[in-house]
């Protein structure tokens, strides 16, 4: 149900800054979020069996394919900001932090999605569906990379777990 009635140009300038907002915003609270919240036990988080340990990403998705050209969302982030492109130490204290990452970056994601249904309010409905396919199509690879790297890191973190 649309509540405001703008121009198509500033219904476009709209949605482009809300976006931005929307992004700038959510990623500003999570990173605040201190990481012990981030529990891999919790429900979102949890490993679930289709994923098959990872490998549905990698042989459903062909994730090993084009992983590598998502953004880094550390880059933006400079202070707070944790790297997930590769490991760079595989000591207990880093790759408990990098999992946790994992989760707070999954779940910044999942919360820029639930955003999308407000385009309904100031957007013509087909542009409102548009929106969530855009933050669908957006968001999803990037929490399927996080999920695939926090199953990889799980299998590391077992190795090294063993050989102490």
């Amino acid at each position: 149900m649309r509540l405001v009635y703008l121009s198509t140009f500033w219904t476009i300038l709209l949605d482009f800054i809300v976006w931005l907002v929307i992004h700038l915003g959510v990623v500003h609270l999570m990173l605040h979020l201190s990481d012990k919240r981030f529990n891999l036990g919790n429900w979102l988080f949890r490993e679930k069996s289709w994923e098959k340990g990872g490998r549905v990403y990698e042989e459903v998705f062909k994730i090993k394919k084009w992983k590598e050209r998502l953004p880094d969302g550390s880059r933006i982030a400079k202070k707070r900001g944790f790297p997930k492109k590769q490991l760079q130490e595989k000591n207990l204290p880093y790759l408990d932090l990098f999992l946790r990452e994992t989760c707070r970056a999954e779940l910044t994601h999942w919360i820029i999605i639930l955003f999308a249904p407000f385009f309904f309010l100031w957007n013509k409905p087909g542009v409102g569906f548009f929106m969530i396919v855009y933050a669908l199509t957006e968001n999803l690879p990037l929490i399927m990379a996080q999920r695939y790297n926090r199953s990889r890191l799980i299998r590391v973190l077992s190795k090294v777990n063993n050989k102490d």
